[in-house]
């Protein structure tokens, strides 16, 4: 019998998401600083069978039905596919999200393996904007990788996208349209306190009032009814598709959030904001059994707090940047 994953809050864990690399081959100033980071050694990254035990477990025992692979950067990971194989025989739904510059090579395995869903970062649509941001020139890459992903068939084709206010916040309704055009769905993202220059203040943030107040005054846009999902969706009055919102900041929705996290050092965080690890990688190495899995899962789920906390005087950010924990 399944043993559902509940917080003192009443809340059920169903979302797993697994990072299997700290490594990205951009550099996005809120993921990463200039100088880059000190990379984990790689004996120090959970092994592909141990993170198929892990997921496992949570599918089997505690009703896991969800899975996304996050980074860092997914595709960077030597043998991805195979993982994917892996973990697409357990029975939960199978997604990804990469920044795409690689996606052109490795859509069609992916999909043979049996990834079903794929997300796409994606923060400027403008070439030499992209370059800066990134490091990299290579935005026609990441476009590409887009068009692969929609011809191998994954279903939806999400691009997600970090609004800045005063750095990227012009685009909005660019992306908006790039979205109609592809058939795609795009999700902007508040800027969130995880960027690793620490340089975050509630004046970037870019809320979700104004990202929706400017695309309706372009393409009219309907409020559809919330779910558990962390974006709150907004379909398009003419039937072009829709758009979603993450409001981590201006509008949280910790009271409804059924996600975990394993970072690809197997620490076990039951936030994406917590301070506190718990490390399964020891349990792991060291011989547990599935049952003692399952007490470090339900004990840090336990230990779930009511909310992040963001705004509030005693809020205390991760030591650990975006790229370092996982999507």
């Amino acid at each position: 019998m399944k043993r559902p994953l509940v917080d003192g809050f009443g809340r059920v864990h169903r979302d797993l998401r697994i990072s299997v690399t700290d490594r990205c081959n951009f550099r996005c100033s809120y993921c990463m600083p200039a100088e880059g980071l000190e990379w984990l050694p790689r004996e120090d990254l959970l092994t592909f069978e141990e993170i198929e035990r892990v997921a496992r477990v949570l599918v089997e025992r505690h009703g896991i039905d969800s899975i996304r692979l996050t980074g860092g950067e997914p595709t960077i990971r030597a043998n991805l596919p195979e993982l994917v194989g892996m973990l697409s025989a357990l029975p939960a739904d199978l997604s990804l999200t990469t920044n795409g510059s690689t996606l052109r090579l490795l859509a069609g395995r992916l999909a043979d393996a049996g990834l079903q869903r794929i997300n796409v970062s994606l923060d400027s649509l403008r070439a030499d904007r992209f370059a800066e941001m990134t490091l990299r020139d290579e935005l026609p890459k990441v476009l590409d990788g887009i068009e692969a992903a929609i011809e191998v068939g994954f279903d939806p084709v999400k691009v997600n996208v970090v609004v800045i206010r005063g750095v990227n916040d012009d685009e909005i309704v660019d992306f908006a349209r790039f979205g109609r055009e592809k058939g795609v769905v795009v999700r902007f993202i508040e800027f969130m306190p995880l960027d690793a220059d620490k340089a975050w203040n509630a004046r970037s943030v870019f809320s979700q009032e104004e990202i929706v107040a400017a695309i309706d005054a372009v393409y009219p846009l309907d409020a559809v009814e919330r779910t558990s999902a962390p974006a709150t969706r907004f379909r398009y009055s003419d039937g072009g598709g829709e758009i979603g919102v993450v409001a981590s900041v201006t509008r949280k929705f910790c009271d409804s959030c059924d996600r975990i996290r394993l970072t690809a050092d197997g620490q076990f965080r039951n936030c994406l904001f917590a301070i506190d690890e718990f490390d399964l990688r020891a349990a792991l190495r060291s011989g547990a059994d599935d049952e003692e899995l399952t007490a470090v899962f339900e004990g840090a789920v336990a230990a779930k707090w009511a909310g992040h906390g963001i705004g509030h005087v005693d809020f205390i950010r991760p030591a650990r940047s975006m790229s370092q924990i996982g999507g």
